[in-house]
C-alpha cells in the first residue's frame, strides 16, 4: 500500500460477527462522523484474524483519528481493548467511540481510558488475592487444588451482557471474569429453572 504522509484523517472501522450480517448502518454512521476511508471485517471479534483490522494498522499514521460505532467492534474483551489503545498511543493516532461518547483527542476520553486501564488492573490484582487465599484456605484443611467456587454475579452478569448485546458468548465471559463453559452451564440452570416455574404456574 502506497505510504500516506503524517495528518489528520478520520478512518473508520466496522464489523459485524458473520458473514449474513449488513455493515450499511455502521458505514453510514462513520461517514457521518466524517470518514474519509473505511475498513471492515466480517468475523467474529474473537478470532485473531482480521484482514480488515491488519490492513488498517498499516495505513494509519501519526496525528489520524480510528472512528468505530462501539468499542466492541474493535476489540474482544477490556484487556485488549487497553493494547489496541496502547499501539494507537504509540503511533500518535487518536480514538473515537460514537456509542460510548469516549474521544481520546480531549482530557476526558483519555481519563476514562485509564480509569477503565486502572480498573482492569485492580481486577486482576484481586483475582490473584481471591486465588491464593483460596490455596492457603485449601492448604490449611489440608487440600490441594480443586475447582474454585464460581461467584453468581459474575455469571449472571455474562448472561445478561450476552442476552442483551452483540457480545458473543466468548466476549460476554470474558468482559465479566468467567469462562465460555461456566457461562453456557449458568445459562442451561437458568433455562431450566424458567421451565420449573412455568409449570408449577400451570
Amino acid at each position: 500500500m502506497e505510504q500516506r504522509p503524517t495528518g489528520s484523517e478520520r478512518i473508520g472501522y466496522a464489523r459485524v460477527s458473520s458473514l449474513g450480517q449488513n455493515l450499511d448502518a455502521q458505514h453510514d454512521a462513520l461517514e457521518a462522523a466524517g470518514c474519509t476511508t473505511i475498513f471492515e471485517d466480517k468475523v467474529s471479534g474473537a478470532k485473531e484474524q482480521r484482514p480488515g483490522w491488519s490492513e488498517l494498522m498499516k495505513y494509519i499514521r501519526p496525528g489520524d483519528t480510528l472512528v468505530t460505532t462501539e468499542l466492541s467492534r474493535m476489540s474482544r474483551s477490556l484487556r485488549h481493548l487497553l493494547d489496541v489503545v496502547a499501539t494507537l498511543e504509540e503511533l500518535g493516532a487518536s480514538i473515537v467511540s460514537l456509542r460510548e461518547h469516549i474521544d481520546t483527542t480531549t482530557p476526558a476520553g483519555r481519563a476514562f481510558l485509564s480509569i477503565m486501564g486502572a480498573v482492569a488492573q485492580m481486577e486482576r490484582e484481586l483475582k490473584a488475592e481471591r486465588a491464593a487465599a483460596g490455596r492457603a484456605a485449601a492448604k490449611a484443611r489440608g487440600r490441594s487444588g480443586g475447582r474454585p467456587r464460581l461467584d453468581p454475579e459474575k455469571l449472571e452478569q455474562a448472561r445478561i451482557l450476552y442476552e442483551n448485546s452483540e457480545m458473543t458468548a466468548r466476549e460476554a465471559a470474558e468482559a465479566a471474569g468467567v469462562s465460555r463453559r461456566s457461562l453456557f452451564a449458568h445459562l442451561h440452570t437458568k433455562k431450566l429453572a424458567g421451565a420449573v416455574g412455568q409449570g408449577e404456574q400451570r
